[in-house]
């Protein structure tokens, strides 16, 4: 993880975004793409991520497990 900035903003590789959420770096890469998460350029050009923005789109992400309905099924 880096540092960068006044605010000590923790910054994180396409890498380390992708082992939180499971997936490859190259997706991480296609979401910031889209506008799901907000990409720091170096200065060599290489994609940084704040983590406070990883950590938020984390808990959004994540479903809260639902136990048997009764019916059988379960919910999650």
């Amino acid at each position: 993880m880096q540092r960068r900035g006044d605010d000590e903003q923790e910054l994180l590789t396409p890498g380390q975004v992708a082992k939180r959420f499971g997936v490859n770096p190259k997706t991480i890469t296609r979401w910031a793409d889209a506008g799901k998460l907000t990409a720091i350029r170096t200065l060599g050009g290489h994609r940084r991520y704040r983590a406070s923005e990883v950590e938020a789109l984390l808990e959004q992400s994540v479903e809260p497990r639902r136990e048997d309905d009764g019916d059988g099924a379960q919910w999650r």
